[in-house]
């Protein structure tokens, strides 16, 4: 399925830059201080952060694979670390080289706090990365229902047409999420939509046997 070949690849993505991100720098005058930061990030080392940012490390700086310190610290589940850097001044909408904002990557790693965090900063809702994927899909997908909700909260609409025009719900459907499949229903998520192979979310959730969702959408369905 197109939509699972994608968090694939999304998951994939987000392991790899998590293994491979090395210390670089950001354009500022006292690269040594921004270098640090970024490698006591990248080690979780909160005081080695706290010691780079007194000394006057930009709180925007970047590795070289674009990523601020604050998605870092997302993707290492780091909620203490990514606070502290919003704490600092961090830019909530700064992505990285692949377009992975930090709420992407909260809502990727199912921070539900830290989503409303970075919602109460002003983090765009909207914004897709490489893969063509938003917070709103990375969240259906995972399950993460709580996450939805606060975006939809936000205006982010439970119809919206995603890439391959896959919706939301179809995210959540095709992965058996019945919790997430339900709380989009609720929201007015129509299940007859259709993506661009002609399945709709029924078809994706009875093509992964997924029989609690697929009972969920079939009684959708029949509602109309």
């Amino acid at each position: 399925m197109q939509f699972r070949q994608h968090l694939v690849i999304a998951s994939a993505l987000f392991a790899l830059l998590g293994a491979t991100a090395v210390p670089a720098v950001a354009a500022d005058e006292n690269l040594t201080v921004n270098a640090r930061l970024l490698a006591s990030a990248r080690h979780g080392d909160a005081a080695g952060v706290e010691r780079a940012l007194k000394e006057g490390a930009a709180v925007n700086s970047r590795n070289r694979l674009g990523e601020s310190v604050l998605i870092i610290a997302l993707k290492r589940g780091d909620v203490g670390m990514a606070q502290r850097m919003i704490d600092a001044g961090t830019d909530v909408n700064q992505a990285a080289l692949n377009g992975v904002t930090p709420l992407m990557a909260a809502a990727y790693g199912g921070h539900t706090d830290m989503v409303k965090v970075l919602l109460a900063k002003g983090a765009k809702v909207d914004p897709a990365d490489r893969l063509n994927k938003t917070a709103m899909t990375y969240a259906a997908g995972e399950g993460r229902t709580d996450i939805v909700v606060l975006l939809l909260g936000r205006g982010v609409d439970p119809n919206t047409v995603y890439h391959n025009d896959l919706t939301a719900l179809m995210w959540a459907a095709g992965y058996g999420k019945t919790a997430t499949v339900k709380a989009l229903l609720e929201a007015g998520a129509k299940p007859g939509l259709k993506d661009n192979r002609g399945l709709t979310a029924l078809d994706m959730a009875r093509e992964q046997k997924h029989a609690e969702t697929v009972k969920l959408l079939e009684a959708a369905a029949a509602k109309g």
